[in-house]
Order: C-alpha cells, then structure tokens, then sequence
C-alpha cells in the first residue's frame, strides 16, 4: 500500500478530534532509513488538556451501563477487523515487524477488544451474609478512574488494546502515550474508536519524543487514577515512584530474561520448532522471546541439529514481502546491543554456529545468530538482548535447570519441554515465573492473565485478572 492508500492521521488525538501541535517529529521506517511521517510532538499543554479531557468525560462514561460500552466495543471489533489490512501495513512501516506478523497482531489485538465487550456485562458485585440481623453486606465495582498508559514499540496495537479494552469495559477513561516508533498504529484505532461512536474525550493519543515531559504532567495530576505500562524494568521503577506521589493504582509489565528448557524425554523435533517461533517473532524484539536456551546434556546434539536446520530456513528481508521470517531490528541502538552481546559471548569463548553472514539487505537488519559454548559470566546470558541472538547452554539435571533458570532478578515467561507429567508439575511449581507455556513456545491469549513476578512487574493483563485492574470494590454496610 502507498501512503496515500494506507490513509493515517499523524496530529495528536484529544476530547474527540485531532489537533495539530507546534512540533513534529520524524518517524522512521526502519527498513528503508525513509521518513514515514511527521508525527504530532506534544507536550506540557497538550497532556493537561487530554488529562482535562479523560477527567470531564470520566463523569459520564462510568454512568453508562456495561451493555452501552459493550456494544460501542464490539462496533469497534468489526471495524478492527475490517481495517486488518490497513493496521498491519502501517505497522510493518512502523517498526518493520514482518507483514504476515502484523497481521496476526492485529488479529490478537482484536481478541482482547472482543474479549472484554463479552467481559464487560459479567462485572459482578456481591452480598456476603451479615453476623447481624439487621444488617446487609454488598460489595459493589467501581471504574477505577482515568487512566494512563504507556506501550512499547513491539507490539504497537496489542499492547494499547491490552489495557484499553478492560479499562472501557470497566467504565475508564484512557490517555495513551504510544512510543514514539510506532505512534501511528495508536491513532489509527482512535479514528476507528470515533467511527464506532466512543464518546468524546474517553480516549486520547498524545504521541511525543518528549516522554518525560508528557509523563511527568499526567503523573502529577492526581485525577489520573491508575498507571499502566509496559516497558524496561528500570522505567517502569521510576514511573512507579512517581505514581506513588499521587497514590495511583499501578500495573506494571517490565522486563524479562526468559529460559527454554529442554529436558531429555522431550520431543527433540518439536521443541527445535517452538524455540525457533519463541525465539524469533520480531526478530527476537518481545518480551516474552526465550534469551536463554538450556538443554539436557544427552538430547544437545540432537537438539541442535534440529534446531540449526529450521534456523537456516528463516529468510531475512523487506518485512512488507510475503515470505520474510526476519525484518529489520527497530533502531541502530537495538542493533548495536544485540552485536555487542554477539561479540561478548565470542571473545569469552562461544562458539557461533549461525549467523557469519552478513544479511543482503543494507540498514539495521541483523542475520538469526545461534551460539554454542555459553557460559553464565556472558552478557548474552545474563542480560536480555532483544534481538535474533539463540544462546544455547546444557545442564545435567532436573535441579540443576530450575536453579539456572531462577538465576535472575526477572520472572516474567519461562518454557518447559518434557514429556514426563510428573516433572511438568514439579518445574512449573519450583519457577519463579508468570507465565509458563508447557511445551508451547507461544502461549498469550486473550482470555489467560499476562504479567511477571520479581523485577518482571505488578499486575495481570487479560481474562478476568485484566479486568480487575481498572476497578475498585466498594464495601456498602446497610442497616435496616
């Protein structure tokens, strides 16, 4: 699609229109080095006037009734899904996730708009019996106020849909700062969010290069009721801090180091493709992407050989093309970590038994690496990486991988492969882990909580543990 075909809005998006700001900046295709668009820099004035605009429209959406958001959402999911095309081609052009990606992010993303209209209508209260007679115990749901949240790059519609579907089923309303990278594919949806008939001022885009300066506003101001973000651990703790001034309801999806381990009654073959699917979506550039592969000594060769051949079936190119497994990385500060952490690990001694070649494409693209011969004192093992890099190490036994997968301040996924159910209950009982997929290397879905323990975050997105996020309960003591 060209520009024109694709048709998105780059101004601010606030109280329901789209408004032009004094500065701009230049969001970059990272597969071609070419501007994509000038996109609207906001500022100071132009977070108080969203934060003035979710604390006025707040009054009136909480008064709605759960049928009225569900149905304004599932107005949305058919629009989702009749703009599918057009949201994965402005993401792909955003941060150069691979188009057949894209398009099933925007499917994901979809599932959580429709998961929470469905959601909406089941936020039930409660009456617990009262030790007197004549007394009633209710305990009823409360929207828990205006919120805001900050998403990464990577998953530019799933992370903002993530939080925003259950904070409009909870009756919120949502300022979103989106990153810089990918702030089109944020005020794509507010247009399709106007079309589905969302009141004015329940949803506002603020895009900015200026993140602190935004964030500091909206932090500040203590009618935002609730932070959510998603982002490096470092972040998050500073955002948290400042939060806390204004004792803000915080949700937290931080960072992760997560570790694939292979057992030796795994199936070899299976496991070689989930760790190739875990490890590479988005040239390694999620969250929940395996940065350490641990394998049972006797099943290693075995393994690897499996592994390094579906590895070499990976093409590496244009993400707009059909066929292409590995697009660009998103920036050349992303390229720079993931070659330093290369080069770490092959002046300690690993060995790299894929990836020499250097990609045909010319900018930040970056060939699937595997390293052989890791060791614990590399950065690659003890440091996410963010990229197409496969460490591969061994372990002798059961105890052995539950103490090097928990070697970490983070818990955020973890990945299991054996076929022994016994052993199943037992690793997935000893990780330290909020997510843990079973001989699946993929497992986020709509409906199933999504967040981390330790330094990985606070908090739970998806199913009925998301929704809770965005209420409050009120305790109502009637005495007859």
């Amino acid at each position: 699609m060209s520009r024109d075909e694709l048709r998105f809005p780059t101004q601010a998006f606030i109280n329901g229109a789209f408004v032009d700001t004094k500065r701009t900046y230049d969001l970059i295709n990272p597969a071609t080095g070419e501007v994509l668009a000038a996109v609207a820099d906001c500022g100071e004035a132009e977070a108080r006037q969203a934060a003035d605009a979710a604390h006025n429209a707040f009054l009136t959406w909480k008064q709605t009734t759960a049928y009225q958001r569900s149905a304004i959402m599932e107005t949305f999911v058919k629009l989702l899904q009749a703009n599918s095309e057009r949201l994965a081609q402005i993401m792909t052009a955003e941060i150069g996730k691979p188009i057949k990606e894209s398009r099933g992010e925007v499917k994901y993303a979809t599932g959580f708009v429709q998961w929470y209209a469905e959601e909406a209508k089941r936020i039930y209260g409660e009456t617990i019996p009262s030790s007197f007679s004549d007394k009633r115990i209710l305990v009823e749901a409360a929207p828990v106020g205006p919120v805001f949240a900050i998403t990464p790059w990577n998953f530019p519609a799933a992370m903002i849909t993530r939080k925003l579907a259950p904070a409009l089923a909870a009756g919120c309303t949502f300022i979103i700062k989106p990153p810089a990278q990918s702030a089109i594919s944020a005020l794509a949806m507010a247009e399709l969010l106007q079309e589905a008939g969302l009141p004015d001022g329940v949803f506002q885009v603020i895009p900015t290069s200026q993140s602190s300066v935004v964030s500091d506003v909206l932090l500040a101001d203590p009618r935002i009721r609730k932070l959510a973000f998603t982002g490096s651990t470092h972040v998050g703790t500073l955002l948290a801090e400042k939060a806390a001034r204004t004792v803000k309801r915080v949700s937290l999806e931080l960072g992760g180091h997560a570790p694939f381990l292979v057992f030796e009654d795994a199936d070899v073959e299976k496991a070689a493709a989930e760790a190739m699917n875990c490890k590479f979506r988005n040239a390694g550039q999620t969250c929940i992407c395996t940065n350490r592969i641990y394998v049972q000594e006797s099943i290693k060769d075995a393994f690897l050989q499996a592994f390094l051949k579906r590895v070499a079936d990976l093409k590496v190119g244009a993400p707009i093309e059909e066929d292409t497994d590995i697009g660009p990385l998103v920036n050349q500060q992303g390229l720079d970590k993931a070659k330093e952490h290369i080069a770490d690990a092959l002046e300690k001694g690993a060995q790299m038994v894929a990836g020499q070649e250097a990609p045909a494409q010319k900018g930040l693209f970056l060939t699937p690496t595997v390293l052989t011969g890791v060791t614990h004192d590399m950065v690659v093992a003890r440091e996410e990486t963010f990229g197409p890099v496969a460490p591969i190490m061994t372990f002798k036994d059961e105890a052995e991988a539950i103490a090097l997968a928990n070697d970490t301040p983070y818990g955020l996924a973890a990945y299991v492969f054996t076929r022994d159910v016994s052993r199943v209950y037992r690793v997935t009982d000893a990780l330290d882990y909020g997510i843990i997929g079973v001989n699946d290397g993929v497992p986020s879905t709509p409906q199933a909580p999504f967040g981390g323990m330790k330094a990985s975050g606070v908090g739970r997105e998806g199913g009925h543990y998301g929704l809770e996020e965005y209420l409050e309960r009120k305790f109502i003591s009637l005495k007859l």
